[in-house]
């Protein structure tokens, strides 16, 4: 057979019960499952952090709109009047906002910290 391309030779087939040797140690496998794990639960805790500080910004945007609306002032302003009263009373601005926002009006806990001028309109 001349012109024939020659085989290159067969790799030996394993035998049944003969030792393969990992490329990592089993060890090695579960202390990289273990952290794989950490790192999965570490960015499911910040993906919940993020959610509720998403939520609980959208609720402080609608108390600056609910207070520049009723006050006639800025949003910058209804945002400082929101936390001067959160700060005066020891409460989140977040949980402040969230009572503006419940009842559409200007919460009580606000009129402590109101410019005479923004209090006539409440």
């Amino acid at each position: 057979m001349s012109g024939a391309i020659p085989r290159p030779p067969r790799a030996p087939e394993a035998s049944v019960g003969a030792a393969v040797t990992p490329l990592v140690p089993r060890d090695g496998i579960d202390t990289l499952v273990r952290r794989q794990q950490a790192e999965i639960d570490r960015l499911k805790e910040l993906a919940s952090q993020l959610e509720e500080a998403l939520e609980s910004r959208i609720v402080i945007e609608q108390a600056k709109g609910i207070l520049a609306a009723r006050l006639d002032c800025s949003v910058d302003q209804a945002f400082e009047i929101l936390r001067r009263s959160a700060r005066s009373h020891r409460i989140r601005v977040h949980d402040l906002a969230a009572e503006v926002v419940a009842d559409r009006s200007v919460a009580p806990r606000l009129t402590s910290v109101l410019n005479p001028s923004w209090s006539a309109q409440t």
